[in-house]
């Protein structure tokens, strides 16, 4: 287990990490919760230094983005909220470690950095299976197609030629 694993679990960065506009963001609340800071000193600081954060970088949620985040996690975790939230990008979240210059901060900035390769990683083991599972599509519905008919009841002989079985009684 290294040091920054120590300060701060994978899975808890993990959770932080949305996908919103198509970005992999983390809002500055979360951020500033991982920093140990308050979310306005966060905030304050990327205010003080604004040229290091592009929209590519940074942006800020619009009230559409905003509403559907309450919805989803609840409006009691929003408390007194005033302004919009930012969102950092993976990029953003880099360049927050040359303006939150603690040692918590560059640690947490490692973990997060880690966090973000460790998804990537998934998602293209997650594209290479879902390759895979397409070149065999047709074979895999044949063998379900054979698994299917296998597990059908057999159908009963129909009587041919008008032939009736001896114990019914009827003649042949």
């Amino acid at each position: 287990m290294t040091k920054t694993s120590a300060i701060i679990p994978v899975e808890r960065i993990q959770k932080c990490i949305l996908l919103i506009r198509n970005h992999k963001v983390i809002l500055d609340r979360d951020l500033a919760a991982l920093y140990g800071v308050e979310t306005r000193d966060l905030n304050k600081a990327v205010t003080r230094n604004i040229e290091r954060f592009p929209k590519d970088f940074m942006f800020q949620l619009n009230k559409g983005e905003f509403g559907n985040l309450k919805f989803h996690f609840g409006t009691s975790n929003w408390g007194g909220t005033r302004k919009l939230p930012r969102a950092f990008t993976e990029q953003g979240v880099a360049m927050l470690s040359s303006v939150l210059r603690s040692k918590r901060a560059v640690d947490i900035n490692i973990a997060i950095m880690r966090t973000f390769v460790r998804l990537r990683e998934i998602l293209a083991d997650n594209v290479a299976l879902r390759r895979k599972i397409e070149k065999h599509d047709e074979q895999i519905k044949y063998i379900f197609k054979l698994l299917g008919q296998m597990l059908q009841e057999p159908e009963k002989p129909k009587e041919q030629f008008g032939f009736h079985s001896k114990k019914s009684g009827k003649k042949k």
